[in-house]
């Protein structure tokens, strides 16, 4: 698989007149997501059998715990709840600009709240029956930890996590003078690139920098030039962006420190395992 440009292209076998499968193969038509706002995104994104998107890997604690954080072009919401969950942010907002997405974002996050109450309560009723029948349960599991411990209530997430639809760049404000101690932009340059050209992608930079504290972190993964080769013809609007462009990926650097202002970078990772051919993308740390 290549980059999104091959996402949710499958063979199906057609029907004939009668209605019954002819046995021959026709190719689904491709979703067109104009944003890059496709249905299963994550699950295109990561290796089967991983239990967490290898991005999180190269994040730390520190950028998260007890902070008011922000993640634009959230899609369905997985990354933001899990960063929630695993670094404990005092809140999180997630904004993305199609409303489908957004709803799927609260549905993941209600599965996710629902799933930890049953396992909650299964661990309550086991150590119910075993008081009842007086067995001793050793409290310690395969992987070191406690029950009590691994299987703790998550509906504290409801609490944290929040989402928002709306464009980002040309349609959200901020409600006062609320700032950020952490944003995160993973894979979504390049679509508001190609939507709104040089002019959106410098507007982008400078909303983050405008709405960061002072020492405010910035995680910014951007998709590299071929990417946008891949998809320039998802829209007449991208098509005619994408010859108009005159800023590309290898000067987001030299913009973010010299144009916008951030006074620090540092390359996370070049090269994350776990992810899909097309994926293997650097995320880039900025701090204000």
């Amino acid at each position: 698989m290549e980059d999104e440009e091959n996402l949710k292209t499958h063979n199906v076998e057609a029907m004939d007149a009668t209605g019954q499968h002819s046995g021959k193969k026709r190719k689904k038509q491709k979703e067109v997501a104009i944003f890059g706002n496709y249905r299963n995104y994550y699950g295109y994104r990561i290796e089967q059998g991983l239990e967490e998107d290898p991005r999180i890997k190269v994040m730390r604690k520190e950028w998260f715990e007890g902070k008011n954080c922000l993640d634009i072009g959230c899609n369905s919401g997985l990354i933001t709840i899990a960063i929630a969950k695993k670094f404990g942010c005092q809140k999180i907002l997630g904004i993305d600009i199609d409303s489908a997405r957004i709803q799927e974002a609260y549905w993941n996050l209600r599965k996710i709240v629902t799933k930890s109450e049953i396992k909650k309560r299964s661990v309550a009723d086991k150590s119910s029956d075993a008081e009842t029948n007086n067995i001793i349960i050793d409290p310690i599991d395969k992987t070191g930890q406690t029950e009590t411990t691994q299987n703790h209530s998550d509906s504290h997430l409801f609490d944290q996590v929040s989402f928002c639809k709306d464009n980002f760049v040309f349609g959200w404000s901020v409600p006062g003078d609320k700032m950020y101690d952490t944003i995160l932009c993973l894979s979504v340059t390049k679509w508001i690139h190609l939507n709104w050209g040089d002019e959106g992608l410098v507007t982008l930079f400078s909303k983050v920098w405008r709405l960061l504290k002072p020492g405010g972190l910035f995680i910014l993964e951007p998709q590299p030039w071929k990417s946008y080769v891949s998809n320039r013809q998802v829209s007449e609007v991208a098509s005619t962006n994408y010859k108009n462009l005159s800023i590309f990926p290898q000067h987001f650097q030299e913009i973010l420190l010299d144009k916008i202002g951030f006074r620090k970078i540092k390359n996370l990772s070049s090269s994350l395992n776990g992810s899909k051919t097309g994926f293997n993308r650097p995320i880039l740390a900025l701090w204000k």
